[in-house]
C-alpha cells in the first residue's frame, strides 16, 4: 500500500469558519515580481519582462531559450510563480554576442513581452525583493461577520505560519511520492530540474513537519530560550549536512519531530545539500482586505520563499477550482 503523506497542518488561529472559492479565474490571483533594483541597460543578459496567464514559469523559459537558440541553462528567473493566475516577472537570457530575436515572437493571448533590457548578472533564484499579490475570493459561506474582519486583523499584525504550500508538492503530494523512492529506496531520477524539485519538496515537508509541531505547541511566532533567529524570528531546518543550529531545548524538539523520518534526513545529506534555516514566521506586508457581500479580496507583499496560500489558509478553507495539470 502507497504511504501517505498529510498536508494538512496546523492553525495559529484555529481552523476558519468560513470557506471561500479560490482562484475561479486566473485574474483572481494576480502576482507582480518587485526586482528591487532596475536592470543597468548593458550587459551579457537579456532581461525580459512578461506577463504571463495560465502559464507554467518553468515552460515559457524553455520557450525563450528555443526562441534565443541557447540552453535551457541559459535562462534565469527568480522563482516559480503560479500557473493558475496572471503574473508579471522577470526572465534573463545569456546572449553576449550576435543579434536578439525578435522577443515579440512569445506574445500570445497569455504571453505578453513587456520589456526588454540587458544586465550584468544571470538572473537567479531569489533574487527579486517581493512579490505584490491582489487576491479575490468568491462564493464566501460560514462566518463572515466580526469574526472573520478579526482573523483578517490578526494576520495582518502578527502573521502566519511560514508553511511551504501544497503546490510545493505536487498534484495529490507526487512529489513527496517520488521523494520517498529517490531518499529511501535508492530509485534514481535522471531529469537533473526534476531531481531539484523533488528535494526541495523533501525538505520543504520535513519543515513543515517541525513548524506544525512549534503551532501545535503555541512556541511559532516567539523565540525559545537561546533559538536560532532568522530575520528576527524563530527558525526550522532546512535539512542538509551539518548539526542543528540552535539551543539544546530546540535541537532535541526537532530531532524528536524529525525521528521517525531519519531516513529522509540521512538521504538529503548523502546528496550534498546543507543544513539551512527558514524563519517559522511569515509577516505580509502592506496588508489590505475588503469584505463584501458574497466575496474577500486581499492584497499584500511578501518576502521571497512566501506563499500566498499559507496566508490565505489562515484566513478562510479553500475551495480550488480545479486547474488543468502544469506542463513540465
Amino acid at each position: 500500500m502507497s504511504k501517505t503523506f498529510s498536508l494538512d497542518w496546523a492553525y495559529a488561529l484555529g481552523r476558519p469558519q468560513t470557506s471561500a472559492l479560490f482562484r475561479r479565474t486566473p485574474e483572481d490571483f494576480v502576482v507582480h515580481e518587485d526586482l528591487g533594483f532596475e536592470p543597468c541597460g548593458e550587459g551579457e543578459h537579456v532581461y525580459l519582462h512578461i506577463q504571463k496567464r495560465g502559464e507554467n514559469t518553468a515552460w515559457l523559459a524553455r520557450q525563450i531559450a528555443r526562441l534565443a537558440g541557447v540552453d535551457n541553462n541559459a535562462v534565469g528567473y527568480a522563482g516559480l510563480k503560479d500557473r493558475q493566475a496572471v503574473t508579471r516577472q522577470w526572465f534573463s537570457v545569456y546572449l553576449p554576442k550576435g543579434d536578439e530575436p525578435d522577443w515579440q515572437q512569445l506574445g500570445s493571448d497569455s504571453i505578453q513581452v513587456l520589456a526588454a533590457t540587458r544586465h550584468r548578472q544571470k538572473l537567479r533564484r531569489g533574487a527579486h525583493r517581493a512579490n505584490h499579490f491582489q487576491i479575490r475570493l468568491h462564493q464566501l459561506e460560514g462566518e463572515t461577520g466580526a469574526a472573520l474582519q478579526q482573523r483578517l486583523d490578526t494576520v495582518a499584525e502578527q502573521g502566519v505560519p511560514n508553511y511551504f504550500g501544497p503546490q510545493r508538492f505536487g498534484h495529490d503530494g507526487n512529489n513527496l511520492h517520488d521523494a520517498e523512492r529517490l531518499l529511501v529506496a535508492g530509485g534514481r531520477i535522471a531529469n537533473r530540474q526534476k531531481r531539484g524539485l523533488i528535494l526541495s519538496a523533501a525538505r520543504s515537508w520535513l519543515f513543515n513537519q517541525v513548524l506544525d509541531r512549534r503551532v501545535g505547541e503555541g512556541s511559532w511566532h516567539s523565540a525559545l530560550p537561546g533559538e536560532t533567529l532568522v530575520n528576527e524570528w524563530p527558525s526550522g531546518p532546512l535539512w542538509g549536512r551539518g548539526r542543528l543550529a540552535g539551543s539544546e531545548q530546540t535541537v532535541a524538539l526537532e530531532q524528536a519531530v524529525l525521528a521517525p523520518l531519519q531516513d529522509w534526513c540521512n538521504g538529503l545529506e548523502h546528496v550534498g545539500l546543507s543544513q539551512e534555516r527558514r524563519a517559522l514566521v511569515l509577516l505580509p506586508a502592506d496588508f489590505r482586505s475588503a469584505v463584501s457581500a458574497d466575496s474577500l479580496e486581499v492584497s499584500f507583499s511578501l518576502l521571497p520563499g512566501g506563499y500566498a496560500t499559507a496566508v490565505l489558509r489562515e484566513i478562510c478553507l479553500l475551495k480550488e477550482t480545479p486547474a488543468p495539470e502544469d506542463m513540465l
